[in-house]
């Protein structure tokens, strides 16, 4: 961080002397490559601006550059604590475009893939709350929890944090058995590993003192900006998109929506930590009904968008012909305007698709949840103390690849 001083007025005169500070664009320090140019009085802050989309790299457009089935790896990059969502958000748009029809068990699988992730990125948020409050024994506690979730991962499709996971239609492969094994393991020992973890924060009376009343938003304002997930949740607002605008099943689960009082740190906190819970009884739910489904099963009948096995590309004309198709980026897609939303990590995440019938987007829009925070940021930290500031930044789990589009 630099600072830069202004001039010092005369003596006996009515103005102020303020401090011009630079806060960012520093990594890790403030949890991204954001730059917020911070005036000064003392330690309070009187006024701020961010640089909205600091590291500006143009993703939407790429993606209007290449062939459908290639812009997963993209959404990867918006929201790298929770990728799998965005991927699936992403192929749940192009299924609505081509009006394909999905098995439930690969409803179930997905909504399995898609908690796991919100755990996951739950878990490095509110690890990070208490870091930046100076509690570092929860962060390297819950990051081996993290672990086993990037193990799942890598079973399931052989990465870890960009995972490029699933295809249009369903998954690129079933579900290992080692996978399921890997599941239930999860689901065994999280539990007390989380309770001990909320033991740790939760009654803290210094991390209390340092996140209740610190960075608070009312409802109406948050709404006004236009928040989402457990940002908008901790105002008290029970808006999720799983109950609202159910997609992939999310229907068939029994589950309840957090939510809070006074949309500061720690109601924040609170919220995420019950959306937790509320994520492994839903993947206990879907792991239950899946064991009632063929086994077999792992993705739709949309040869038109789905590679064959390679034993068929090999074997049976048809089926060359198809992957030839689809890896050329060959497969024309129906003229149409779409949007599709997912409960991301961090609220609403859409895609906005217009189709000309090629075969790539014509437009494509990502609705990213952090790009709208990141707006609401200078408001919510004018008047408080420079500690706050960066506690603020970890509770709306700001994450720079939404941010720069």
């Amino acid at each position: 961080m630099s600072q830069k001083q202004n001039i010092q007025l005369p003596e006996g005169s009515l103005g102020k002397q303020t401090t011009t500070l630079n806060l960012g664009p520093t990594h890790p320090a403030t949890h991204g490559v954001f730059q917020n140019i911070l005036e000064m009085d003392g330690e309070r802050i009187i006024d701020a601006v961010p640089t909205i989309g600091f590291i500006h790299r143009a993703f939407e457009k790429i993606a209007e550059h290449r062939p459908y089935y290639q812009i997963t790896p993209l959404t990867d990059r918006l929201n790298y604590c929770s990728s799998p969502i965005n991927n699936m958000g992403w192929h749940m748009t192009v299924e609505k475009l081509i009006k394909a029809e999905l098995p439930k068990r690969v409803e179930y699988l997905r909504v399995i893939i898609m908690e796991l992730s919100r755990i996951a990125d739950h878990l490095v948020c509110n690890s990070v709350i208490g870091v930046d409050t100076g509690a570092f024994t929860g962060f390297i506690y819950v990051f081996e929890l993290r672990e086993y979730i990037y193990e799942i991962f890598e079973e399931v499709c052989g990465s870890r944090l960009t995972t490029n996971i699933g295809r249009i239609g369903g998954f690129e492969r079933n579900f290992s058995e080692l996978a399921f094994q890997k599941i239930d393991h999860f689901l065994k020992i999280f539990p007390k590993a989380m309770k001990e973890f909320e033991t740790l924060f939760n009654r803290n009376r210094i991390f209390m003192e340092r996140t209740m009343g610190v960075g608070g938003i009312a409802a109406e304002r948050a709404l006004n900006y236009g928040f989402t997930g457990p940002n908008l949740r901790a105002t008290g607002i029970d808006y999720d998109i799983r109950t609202a605008h159910p997609y992939s099943g999310y229907q068939d689960f029994d589950f309840s929506v957090p939510v809070g009082t006074t949309g500061d740190v720690y109601d924040r906190y609170l919220v995420r930590n019950a959306e937790i819970w509320e994520s492994i009884n839903i993947i206990t739910q879907a792991v239950k009904k899946i064991k009632e489904l063929d086994p077999s099963v792992y993705h739709a009948d949309i040869p038109d968008f789905y590679l064959p096995e390679k034993a068929d590309v090999y074997t049976k004309m048809e089926a060359l012909i198809y992957h030839f198709k689809i890896v050329m980026g060959e497969t024309d897609i129906p003229a149409g305007e779409v949007y599709h939303s997912v409960e991301g990590g961090n609220g609403e995440l859409g895609f906005y698709l217009i189709s000309d019938g090629g075969r790539s987007p014509y437009r494509l829009h990502f609705r990213r949840p952090c790009f709208i925070f990141y707006q609401a940021y200078p408001e919510i930290i004018k008047g408080s103390m420079l500690s706050d500031a960066v506690v603020t930044m970890s509770s709306l789990n700001l994450i720079a690849g939404e941010i720069d589009g």
